[in-house]
């Protein structure tokens, strides 16, 4: 008797409605449903504290739950954004054909593969919640290991925007040298990936086995081109689509919201001058807080703006939006979920922490 699970999977035709075509199956075997409970009851509790945050009067902000809800409030209001375009893009990479995908980042585990992946992610306009659903979908279209992690560290906040705030924030010169460092760190952290892949000591993307034989990007381009139709049925389930790839990244995402505002309300803000100058002592206490505080990107920047001109410590600022990207929960459990492994989680730390605190010191005493 043929085992659904094992037979070769014969491919399905396109369907010609774009907004897109059919989500590409990636498997036959799926498992029923089960209730979330956890996703659920983070979007009830980030979005009853929303609603207080909004309707709350301003002298109520004084006490602890006032500061908790505004916190819901007001990080909420700097993130939706960058969780709706990552939804929109988790839609439409949905749809785009695997081979496809591979085809434009290199399916080569190489040098190659990483400098096409870590362009991606520093050319793309998003924030680091969008940022993360992108590449967890990646990884699922079979970008290696070494690409999902050169594509995140060298994502969060190198988009445009936000290059264009911190010019004004810290300076051109700053600014470019920060994300010519976290190009850096993203191309080294590839190549160990892949070559701990390579080794056995992590596990290799099981998606990658699905790929079909390599043929020309521009031949695969111009087939999904003309495969495109709009319509408005088409757009609303690319975006239901879109909300299910993400639901792992939205989870984890919300939990940290809820955890930043906690944080908030019980940290003073101005700590931050006062415990993270260029010492050394600084530059573990900006790890740690980094690792504590989940903040989206654009929260991030004026924090490690404060910590550049502020604190004085142009090392601790590049550490806290690098090592917040190494060291963020969010980051670290959406990346478990989706790959299955626990050792590819945690390697990202490992791997990526001791390079951003050892430029962190040189930049403190450059």
């Amino acid at each position: 008797m043929s085992d659904c699970c094992h037979e070769q999977k014969v491919p399905k035709p396109a369907v010609s409605d774009c907004c897109a075509t059919e989500p590409q199956d990636d498997g036959c075997c799926d498992q029923p449903a089960r209730r979330d409970y956890f996703f659920w009851s983070c979007i009830a509790l980030v979005t009853v504290s929303y609603i207080a945050g909004a309707l709350q009067p301003a002298h109520v902000h004084d006490s602890a739950l006032g500061l908790f809800t505004s916190g819901i409030f007001e990080l909420f209001n700097q993130m939706w954004w960058g969780i709706v375009l990552g939804v929109v893009f988790v839609g439409i990479l949905a749809r785009v054909p695997r081979d496809l995908v591979m085809g434009i980042l290199g399916r080569n585990a190489g040098l190659g593969g990483l400098l096409r992946a870590t362009s991606a992610g520093v050319l793309l306009d998003l924030c680091s919640h969008g940022i993360l659903a992108v590449g967890m979908k990646l990884y699922e279209r079979g970008a290696s290991a070494g690409q999902v992690m050169a594509f995140l560290l060298a994502s969060p906040w190198n988009s445009f925007s936000l290059t264009l705030i911190l010019f004004g924030l810290i300076g051109v010169g700053w600014t470019l040298l920060f994300i010519l460092l976290s190009f850096v760190i993203g191309i080294i952290t590839g190549l160990i990936f892949d070559a701990l892949v390579n080794r056995g000591t992590l596990p290799p993307n099981p998606h990658r086995e699905l790929l079909g034989e390599e043929r020309p990007l521009g031949p695969m381009w111009a087939e999904f081109r003309s495969s495109i139709a709009y319509s408005w049925g088409g757009t609303g389930r690319l975006l239901k689509d879109g909300v299910e790839g993400s639901r792992v990244v939205i989870r984890w995402t919300f939990f940290g919201l809820l955890l930043a505002a906690l944080i908030r309300a019980t940290v003073p803000e101005d700590a931050f001058a006062t415990w993270f100058g260029a010492s050394f002592l600084g530059l573990w206490l900006t790890l740690l807080a980094a690792t504590i505080i989940e903040v989206c990107s654009e929260g991030a920047t004026p924090i490690a703006a404060d910590l550049m001109t502020r604190a004085a410590a142009p090392g601790n600022s590049f550490t806290f939006l690098m090592a917040g990207v190494a060291t963020d929960y969010t980051e670290i459990m959406s990346i478990r979920d989706t790959t299955k492994s626990w050792k590819i989680a945690l390697y990202l730390p490992l791997i990526a922490v001791p390079q951003v605190m050892l430029l962190g010191y040189i930049l403190n005493h450059f």
